[in-house]
């Protein structure tokens, strides 16, 4: 089915230069899961319509949680990698066009020029660009042999890199440093954790949970310096720190966040709030013909009621599913609470939430290392945190979707 503000063009026609331009019903600019789940989720909705994959990547999409955990650790091979096999896009007529990067869009033309001065125009787009790595903003940080990680490229080069070394020096202690960090040290490698928070994901998750994480860290060998800034990074392997001795590795990674890349969306007038582009519970974007799907969403929940910023594996996979079938024509909704896991050495962190804060937690023990936070705002359930208590899990995930009160 194609959708209703779509075009059906034939397969070319001449521009004004007199060059042939492309046409697709589908345009899906993205390589990572929510760019494959659009491409896809249009096939299983029923688009019968032509479909264009386009990804700066080199490769086609692939897993990326493992880059920081079993891939970095030498433990899984690329070959493992791939989120499908090679033969889907065959099976479900998907072109794949991979290296190149589209750089501009004309939303009232429905045209997409990429990096070799083709055009395409499209009957419907979806912006699945997902996020980069946030460049630290001290002297130093930009020198290329400085580590960040986002794609299977950067993974391969840290990872050989990794082998190369015998200490490492992680800025950040969000959920890709301290993955990185216990792999690095399972690796062998001496390595600490600078961050400028007190513990792990305090802001996110609270004093309790970031404790709890700081221990698992402790217990790889890890060594965690918080609460410090960082003012530069020498020859790639000394960090600065205000107020505090130098810390030295034989490898810098930096994972200090990342920045949505929403400058497609803003050059086609889209609206964009928080650098995201703001899209509705079905993926659409206030330029018809346009819709945004993953880390570059700033997605409306219709069962929260309200757009969150949420930058989850799952979600995005969700979401890119959404934005296929809508392009499709089908009626579908983001109605789940967004939740994603977390691995650190042996442990596993469970979490469930809206995302956008909370006023008060309640932190349970349940002894022998496992526990279960809830977080509340004004009385109402808006998230959980679980390690090894998956029951709590479950009928968090359900109370927070309710909006229960507080335990």
């Amino acid at each position: 089915m194609t959708p209703p503000d779509a075009s059906s063009p034939g397969p070319q026609q001449p521009d004004l230069t007199g060059r042939a331009r492309e046409q697709v019903d589908l345009l899906v600019v993205g390589g990572g899961p929510a760019a494959l789940a659009a491409a896809t989720g249009y096939r299983e909705h029923g688009g019968q319509g032509t479909v264009l994959l386009v990804s700066d990547d080199d490769s086609p999409p692939y897993l990326r949680p493992p880059l920081s955990k079993d891939y970095l650790r030498g433990e899984t091979e690329e070959c493992e990698l791939a989120i499908e096999p090679p033969s889907t896009f065959d099976d479900a007529d998907i072109e794949l066009r991979l290296d190149i990067m589209v750089t501009a869009l004309d939303a009232g033309e429905r045209t997409a020029m990429l990096a070799d001065g083709s055009r395409i125009t499209y009957g419907t787009c979806v912006l699945a660009t997902g996020a980069a790595p946030r460049p630290l903003p001290v002297p130093g940080a930009d020198d290329p042999r400085v580590a960040y990680l986002r794609s299977l490229d950067s993974a391969r080069t840290l990872r050989t890199a990794a082998g190369n070394a015998r200490s490492a020096v992680v800025v950040g202690s969000g959920f890709i440093g301290c993955e990185a960090a216990a792999s690095l040290a399972r690796r062998g490698l001496a390595v600490t954790v600078v961050s400028a928070e007190e513990l792990p994901q305090q802001a996110r998750l609270g004093p309790e949970v970031g404790e709890r994480i700081a221990g698992w860290l402790r217990d790889e060998g890890v060594s965690l310096l918080g609460g410090v800034e960082v003012e530069a990074i020498e020859d790639a392997r000394l960090v600065r720190i205000a107020g505090r001795d130098p810390v030295r590795g034989d490898l810098v990674l930096v994972a200090g966040g990342v920045d949505p890349q929403s400058t497609l969306a803003a050059v086609a007038e889209a609206d964009i709030e928080h650098d995201r582009v703001v899209v509705d519970e079905h993926m659409r974007t206030s330029v018809p013909g346009l819709l945004a799907a993953g880390d570059v969403a700033y997605a409306r929940n219709a069962t929260a009621g309200r757009h969150l910023v949420v930058e989850h594996w799952g979600e995005a996979d969700a979401m890119g599913g959404i934005a296929g079938a809508t392009a499709a024509g089908a009626d579908t909704s983001w109605v789940r609470a967004p939740g994603f896991w977390t691995v650190v050495g042996d442990h596993t962190l469970k979490y469930v939430a809206w995302g956008d804060g909370f006023d008060a937690t309640e932190f349970v023990d349940h002894g022998e290392g496992a526990f279960t936070a809830w977080y509340s705002s004004d009385g109402v359930i808006v998230g959980v945190a679980t390690h090894q208590a998956d029951e709590d899990h479950e009928r968090g995930t359900a109370l927070v979707e309710k909006g229960s009160a507080a335990p």
